[in-house]
């Protein structure tokens, strides 16, 4: 007993270190392939190959899922990345799912990076826009707010995020009409980038944002009824602080809603210009919807109704464009998905390969002890399994022999001493027991043993049960089969399958009831009866 206990307790440890090693080894296979997976998304991120970004950095988050105290900023923003994505596409239900698991692990965790958190809280309030709950926005967009200030490891840039997060808040209340809140929180936006200036010497950068923070503040003046200011802001703002796309549409979005249609118009010419220079005669639906639509609208506004029909007149050709465009990325990155995936599931496949050769090579000697003790125990087993059979066996024999004298002494009775039962029970024994084996007949039932013995079917039944110890036809009939199928299995190698059918039984139930008669399977049978 002991030895045993000795053999399962080395196997278990044994068991144990490979599982460890195993684990140890996918850990790090799995933190490097999402690290890579990180790198990828980045890359094609950059390149605006949006699609396979959303795939890289769905495969990085999943990956450092498996274990994200490793690297607790890598996994938060790839969930980021991914969920901003798939926002941005259209998938909200998608992004507040990843945004909402993400936030759920923010709780209580010191590790949690505090940048990402609010990221992650100011993307919850965009979705949140969108779905026009302006009050829930307002209210997580200010959580995102003091989560940055809380973020004592990120003073170098505590600048930046707060003048981001207060712009990113004033977008929120300018969304619901919130004109003064949405100057509040402009102010803020002023001081962050105040403290910005005096921690980073990019003058360009600071510039551009002080235009960003002037055109919108004239914009929220002239909405608030403060038009003399808001033009005297709006003329303040030197045109070297407008640099970008996105300064001039916020140029034009003030110039539209203070009716100067005709300025408005210039600046989104200037817009597609710099797209044009910048990107050629590509063209995608957003283009459509941030470069002509508003173009359109302001030279109708302004009178300028002939340059209004040469774009309206463009917007087909565009519209074939981008629609051309969209397919041929759509195809191009769908092709290097499928290639990348190809070459993964290759390399994945060499892993596994080599995985299953570690974990066999060090299960080698667990598999042999457990085969030994197994053997040992199968042999025990056996043995008393087929002392028990010869036991059955036995008492079949006898049982058996016993029903075959009861039967001959009835038949070594002069008729006249017989009933009528005991006469039908003695031509159906004669019946049964003659060369043609009738009872082998899968039809043979009360009706047709009646008729080959030419009666009524009920006095067979009666027969039957009277001379038998009360057994019914069925069950009559059932034992003779089962003798001639036990004569088969103990004098020939015949299939059971075969046997079942030679004696009259179906394949699915030949097994069950030879089992409920016998004790024991047709295969055991056969190896008892012929040894």
């Amino acid at each position: 007993m002991k030895h045993r206990i000795y053999i399962i307790l080395l196997c278990a440890v044994l068991t144990m270190m490979a599982a460890c090693t195993h684990c140890s080894e996918k850990n790090d296979d799995e933190s490097s392939e999402a690290m890579a997976d990180y790198q990828r998304a980045l890359a094609y991120d950059q390149g605006w190959q949006m699609k396979l970004a959303e795939h890289y950095y769905r495969k990085a988050y999943q990956g450092f899922a498996q274990e994200p105290a490793q690297d607790w900023y890598h996994y938060t923003d790839a969930g980021y990345r991914w969920a901003c994505l798939r926002f941005r596409r259209g998938d909200t239900e998608g992004a507040l799912n990843t945004i909402t698991e993400l936030l759920a692990l923010a709780k209580g965790n010191k590790e949690f990076p505090k940048r990402i958190e609010s990221a992650l809280l100011m993307l919850m309030s965009e979705v949140q826009l969108q779905l026009h709950q302006y009050d829930e926005a307002k209210r997580t967009g200010q959580e995102a707010y003091k989560t940055i200030e809380q973020d004592t490891d990120n003073g170098k840039r505590r600048g930046w995020d707060m003048a981001w997060a207060c712009m990113c808040i004033s977008d929120i209340y300018q969304a619901s009409e919130d004109y003064k809140g949405a100057l509040a929180w402009l102010d803020r936006c002023a001081q962050g980038l105040a403290r910005a200036e005096q921690q980073h010497n990019d003058s360009l950068v600071i510039e551009e944002w002080k235009g960003h923070v002037a055109l919108k503040r004239a914009l929220y003046l002239l909405k608030t009824g403060h038009a003399n200011e808001a033009q005297t802001t709006y003329a303040a703002i030197p045109r070297s602080r407008l640099m970008e796309p996105i300064g001039y549409t916020e140029a034009a979005n003030y110039l539209m809603a203070a009716g100067r249609y005709d300025e408005a118009a210039g600046w989104y010419e200037r817009i597609d210009s710099t797209y044009l220079a910048t990107d050629g005669a590509k063209m995608t639906f957003d283009n459509i919807a941030t470069r002509l639509s508003p173009r359109y609208t302001a030279y109708r506004k302004a009178g300028r109704n002939a340059d209004a029909q040469v774009l309206a007149d463009s917007v087909s050709a565009a519209i074939d464009s981008a629609l051309a465009w969209q397919k041929q990325n759509d195809a191009a990155e769908l092709a290097i998905i499928y290639q990348t995936q190809e070459k993964e599931l290759a390399l994945n496949e060499a892993k596994s390969e080599t995985r299953i050769h570690r974990i066999l090579l060090g299960a080698a000697i667990l598999v042999i002890l457990l085969i030994g003790y197994l053997f040992w125990r199968a042999r025990k087993y056996n043995k008393v399994l087929l002392e028990k059979n010869r036991r059955l066996l036995a008492e079949i024999e006898k049982c058996e022999h016993e029903e075959q004298q009861t039967i001959k002494l009835l038949k070594a009775e002069p008729e006249d001493v017989l009933t009528a039962e005991q006469q039908l029970f003695c031509r159906i024994c004669d019946l049964m027991d003659g060369p043609g084996h009738i009872y082998t007949d899968t039809g043979m039932d009360r009706k047709r043993l009646a008729q080959l013995l030419g009666t009524n079917e009920h006095y067979v039944s009666d027969a039957i049960s009277a001379c038998a110890d009360g057994k019914s036809v069925n069950i009559f009939l059932n034992d003779y089969r089962l003798r001639y199928a036990a004569h088969l299995l103990a004098t020939t190698n015949d299939s059971v399958a075969l046997i079942a059918e030679s004696s009259g039984f179906s394949r699915s139930s030949f097994y069950r009831i030879f089992c409920d008669a016998y004790g024991m399977s047709p295969s055991d049978y056969r190896k008892v009866a012929k040894k």
